[in-house]
């Protein structure tokens, strides 16, 4: 039956629009179950977001889907990705390229998904507790960053990780509960950008909660 579900999964996402293959695959092959609450198992494979804890969610496989396609992805690129969360994305991404640096702001979810990633062996994967708004300095700068939660403004600190050539993809406020997913390349001349399609996330937040110093 589990079979059964991916593959009906993968065939809505394709309906709706992800043509690229190796995300479709990734997709399949990432078990989602592993990354939901035990209430929501039978869940799993639906598109739709799913809680996670600390009013966080697992976002919907379509939006995870696309933004992961928006980003070009190549197997040897090194990616920042900001809000770890459940650690579905970060996995994903994983399963496309050669490194992922991930930062959460709870630690509770950090634990959570560093355990999932070792009961996967997803040995690429590098995760931190840190300040989403600040990057990931030490290690940058970053052939792609992904944003998964929604700025007023995109954080100067991202922007100067990126690689010349580099692509960021994050879902950004456009107006009064308005969102949508900008992709930013970065050029020897600049940055520009590029909207791509509406969405809803929790908003970006600085800083790293009291239950995690």
């Amino acid at each position: 039956m589990n079979a059964a579900l991916r593959i009906r999964l993968v065939m809505e996402l394709r309906r709706s629009g992800v043509t690229d293959t190796r995300v479709l695959s990734a997709i399949e092959t990432i078990p989602r179950n592993l990354f939901v609450s035990e209430p929501f198992a039978d869940q799993a494979w639906d598109n739709a977001a799913l809680p996670i804890g600390c009013g966080q969610t697992i976002s919907q496989p379509l939006v995870v889907a696309l933004m992961t396609q928006a980003l070009k992805l190549t197997a040897r690129f090194k990616v920042l990705e900001i809000g770890t969360g459940s650690g579905y994305q970060t996995a994903v991404l994983a399963a496309l390229t050669r490194r992922v640096y991930t930062l959460e702001r709870h630690r509770s979810l950090l634990v959570e998904a560093e355990s999932r990633f070792r009961a996967l062996r997803l040995t690429n994967i590098v995760a931190m507790l840190g300040d989403g708004t600040k990057g990931w300095p030490a290690q940058a700068p970053f052939d792609r960053i992904l944003l998964t939660a929604s700025a007023a403004e995109l954080p100067p600190a991202l922007l100067n990780q990126m690689a010349e050539g580099g692509i960021l993809v994050a879902p950004v406020d456009v107006g009064p509960e308005r969102q949508e997913v900008v992709r930013v390349q970065r050029t020897a001349e600049g940055f520009s950008t590029e909207s791509l399609f509406p969405v809803r996330f929790v908003p970006l937040v600085p800083g790293v909660p009291d239950e995690a110093s």
